[in-house]
């Protein structure tokens, strides 16, 4: 399930919301629903046997509201290179996006470019308004914006699940409360710090260029040239020879989740880049032609391909003889370093067990 920018986010949130409402819509997300139900009926029964602890987080709205506004004005801006609109001034300004289009012709084939872009969404998804002069301005509406939050919720209710498994976490429910808070039920846990610690520690996602002046297995014993460093491979702890500064980081990945190669159907972990790690990616790998590029997380290399060609569509794929646990393992790790904001936490509590009759 890729989702490019903010027109094809937010189809795919309206339409899980939609499948859900359907009355026996066969669908995987309410599948997952009614597993996570199981799971937080037993859990709760579990904590009023054992106790355990509660934990409350509260997904970041402003960061997300941020993040929306941003993918738009990049789609705004996609839109107006591929039509070869004239414009100036486009920037973002109190939440919304504006930008000058003197020719009306121009707008018109904007806000249809963008219409065509968000075909089969209600037409309240995004919010145009014009004046004159030529400004226009464009903004999600509230209906919009909701779907999203739903989105982000879900994305970190997965995201912490699998963190909480790598952590050997089997016992937990993760459930919504309420539209933008999260609840973690841990049965038998007296210590909930423990617990937060791993998500106060924000995951390290870089990508490298590869050294190739020297072997990586000689720069580990001796010193490695000025900018460089040698990382070990994630799996097979092979030594690799990188930059010491990335060229883009988690904060340029739009989206990431598991899935399989076209060819070979292994298990993949897939990411997509937004607007600016776009443009940054598809100037990196033009320029590196032949050369391999590291990406790594937490300080372990996860893959090193050799670009063969620029890439400039926006999107990657992790591979290299993973498991389907591995793949959604990095996915979940790409996606905790992308949520727009950090997870706030608001309470941490250990519940006592229900006194004995």
């Amino acid at each position: 399930m890729h989702r490019s920018n903010f027109i094809t986010r937010l189809r795919v949130a309206l339409a899980m919301a939609a499948a859900i409402a359907m009355p026996g819509a066969a669908s995987a997300d309410a599948q997952l629903d009614k597993m996570r139900a199981k799971v937080a009926a037993f859990i709760a029964d579990k904590m009023e046997k054992l106790g355990g602890s509660r934990i409350v987080y509260r997904v970041d709205t402003d960061g997300l509201r941020e993040a929306v506004v941003a993918e738009l004005r990049d789609d705004v801006y996609k839109a107006l290179r591929e039509g070869r609109i004239a414009f100036s001034g486009l920037a973002i300004r109190d939440g919304r996006v504006e930008v000058n289009i003197p020719d009306a012709k121009g707008r018109e084939q904007l806000t249809r470019k963008l219409a065509s872009a968000a075909e089969g969404l209600p037409t309240h998804a995004l919010a145009v308004t014009g004046s004159g002069d030529g400004l226009i301005r464009l903004a999600p509406t509230e209906a919009a914006s909701a779907a999203r939050l739903h989105e982000l919720v879900d994305d970190c209710i997965a995201m912490i699940e699998q963190r909480l498994k790598d952590a050997g976490v089997t016992l937990a429910s993760v459930q919504p409360e309420g539209t933008d808070r999260i609840r973690i039920f841990l049965p038998g846990m007296t210590e909930p710090e423990r617990i937060t610690a791993i998500f106060a520690r924000k995951v390290k996602v870089s990508f490298r260029q590869v050294d190739l002046s020297m072997p990586a297995e000689q720069a580990q014993r001796g010193a490695p040239p000025d900018g460089t460093e040698v990382l070990l491979g994630f799996k097979d702890n092979k030594p690799y020879l990188v930059a010491k500064h990335s060229a883009l980081d988690g904060d340029d990945i739009s989206y990431a989740g598991p899935g399989f190669a076209s060819g070979t159907k292994e298990p993949v972990a897939s990411f997509r880049f937004n607007g600016r790690g776009t443009r940054r990616f598809a100037h990196i790998t033009s320029e590196n032609v032949g050369k391999p590029f590291a990406i790594v997380l937490d300080d372990k290399v996860v893959s090193a391909p050799e670009i063969r060609e620029p890439i400039t569509g926006g999107s990657g794929q992790i591979s290299g003889n993973l498991t389907l646990e591995e793949a959604n393992s990095i996915a979940m790790m790409l996606r905790a370093a992308s949520l727009p904001g950090r997870l706030g936490l608001v309470e941490q509590q250990v519940v006592q067990p229900a006194a004995k009759p």
